[in-house]
C-alpha cells in the first residue's frame, strides 16, 4: 500500500519534520543507541509517520521515516516501524488533540519509573509544562497495545503532558510532534534537578494555587503571541 494524493506532500513534509526532531534526542542527551521514537500524526488521514525500528541516528533520513495507520500497520516505507509503533497508534487513536508522541529511556526519568515514582511538583519548571507532578504508569510488556492503553488511562485527569511507564521509560505527547519533543526534553531536566535536590534534603512542595497560576501564564501568556 502506498500513500497518494494531496496527503502525499503531507506525508512528504512530515518525514522532513520527524526526522529532523529525531536529531533533538541524541542531541539532549534522550537517548541511547537506536532506542527512543518519535511520531507525528497526518492531518486529514488515519495515519502517522514514525521512525523505523533499528535504525541509527545518523541514518534518519526523511525517507528512511515510515507511514502506518492508526492500528500500527504498514502502509509506506522499506523499512519495519518502530516496536513502539503500536503505543503510538493506541494513544492517535483515543486521543484525537495529540499530533505527536515521543518515548524515550532518558537516564534519570526513567530512574524514577523504575521506581514507580512520581516525580513530585516542587519546581516551577514542573508547575509550567507538566501543570502538577508527572505521573506513573502501569508496567506493560512491549509489542501490543498495552503501553498505549496505560499512558491514556494514566493521563487522564492529569495536565502532564509526559508520564513515566513503569520499569520502561518516558512517553510524552503534544499537540504538535514538537511540542512531545520539548516535553521530553524538559521531563529530564527537572527529573535531574529533583533527583539531585533529593541527595541535600527533602523538596519544597509548591502550593495547589501556585501551580494553577503558573501553569496557566505559562502556557497562555509565555512566549510570542
Amino acid at each position: 500500500m502506498t500513500v497518494a494524493g494531496a496527503v502525499r506532500d503531507t506525508v512528504e513534509t512530515l518525514r522532513a519534520h520527524v526526522a529532523d526532531l529525531h536529531a533533538e534526542l541524541p542531541r539532549n542527551g534522550l537517548v541511547a543507541w537506536t532506542a527512543g521514537n518519535v511520531s507525528a500524526r497526518v492531518a486529514g488521514a488515519d495515519l502517522m509517520v514514525i521512525k523505523p525500528s533499528g535504525v541509527g541516528y545518523d541514518e534518519l533520513t526523511p525517507d528512511v521515516m515510515v507511514v502506518t495507520d492508526l492500528f500500527g500497520r504498514l502502509v509506506d516505507g522499506a523499512h519495519a516501524p518502530s516496536s513502539d509503533t503500536a503505543a503510538h497508534a493506541y494513544v492517535y487513536r483515543h486521543l484525537p488533540d495529540v499530533n505527536g508522541v515521543v518515548h524515550t529511556h532518558s537516564a534519570y526519568a526513567t530512574a524514577w519509573s523504575a521506581r514507580g515514582e512520581a516525580i513530585p511538583c516542587v519546581l516551577t519548571m514542573i508547575a509550567d509544562e507538566f501543570g502538577g507532578e508527572i505521573p506513573v504508569g502501569p508496567f506493560a510488556l512491549i509489542g501490543d497495545d498495552s503501553i498505549g492503553q496505560g499512558i491514556v488511562e494514566t493521563l487522564a485527569g492529569h495536565r502532564s503532558p509526559a508520564v513515566l511507564m513503569r520499569n520502561h521509560g518516558v512517553f510524552t505527547i503534544g499537540a504538535t510532534a514538537r511540542a512531545a519533543v520539548k516535553a521530553a526534553v524538559l521531563c529530564e531536566d527537572v527529573a535531574r534537578t529533583v533527583h539531585l535536590a533529593r541527595q541535600l534534603g527533602e523538596p519544597l512542595p509548591i502550593a495547589q494555587a501556585d501551580v494553577d497560576s503558573l501553569y496557566d501564564r505559562y502556557q497562555n501568556v509565555y512566549g510570542q503571541s
